[in-house]
């Protein structure tokens, strides 16, 4: 599957010994995007928010959220980190996104569109893909940009991922296991 855009969000557990840190990006064909996006517009709408957020749906509308995505043409890819130290969470997220550049590359993306925090936090992205860019081949291609998260349902997507696979990593796999062999996850040792 060949497509030039991925739309990524995070998540990540701290704790004193096995905490861990995901980055996952969702790969959705161009023409299957609008449908996409018509879809996690209706589960906002049950959720009743200004986004689709798993941290604040209950484990019936993660269930939901599962299948939902589930259903999506596409392929997510996540970068797993650990082991993250307590408030290590920065090099975590610069070691998994690095990590991701090189594996979205591999599957033909070309631009990355991560969920917005501040100027300041999205200038480390930029940085940190600047820096992976050249473990890339020479004449590769590979741009960041940051959006709110309300302004692309596209990125509840990978919101929706990263949680099934933080959900597997505390030991609840059922959610990971819905979305099944589109998920491929890569580990990432950081320390």
């Amino acid at each position: 599957m060949r497509a030039e855009t991925a739309w990524s969000d995070e998540s990540f557990e701290e704790h004193a010994n096995a905490g861990f840190y995901i980055i996952a990006a969702a790969v959705i064909p161009e023409d299957a995007r609008e449908l996409v996006r018509e879809a996690m517009r209706r589960m906002q709408a049950r959720h009743a928010t200004s986004k689709v957020h798993w941290t604040k749906a209950d484990a019936a509308q993660r269930d939901q959220l599962a299948r939902t995505v589930a259903g999506f043409d596409g392929l997510h890819i996540v970068a797993v980190g650990a082991p993250v130290r307590p408030r290590r969470q920065e090099r975590a997220r610069a070691h998994c996104l690095h990590r991701l550049v090189y594996e979205l590359h591999s599957f033909g993306v070309e631009h990355l569109v991560m969920e917005s925090r501040d100027a300041v936090l999205n200038a480390r992205d930029i940085v940190t893909v600047q820096h992976a860019r050249y473990t890339l081949p020479k004449d590769a291609r590979f741009r960041v940009d940051h959006l709110v998260g309300a302004a692309d349902p596209l990125l509840w997507v990978p919101d929706v991922v990263a949680g099934a696979v933080r959900a597997e990593k505390l030991g609840d796999a059922r959610y990971r296991d819905i979305l099944g062999e589109r998920v491929v996850d890569f580990p990432v040792h950081v320390s």
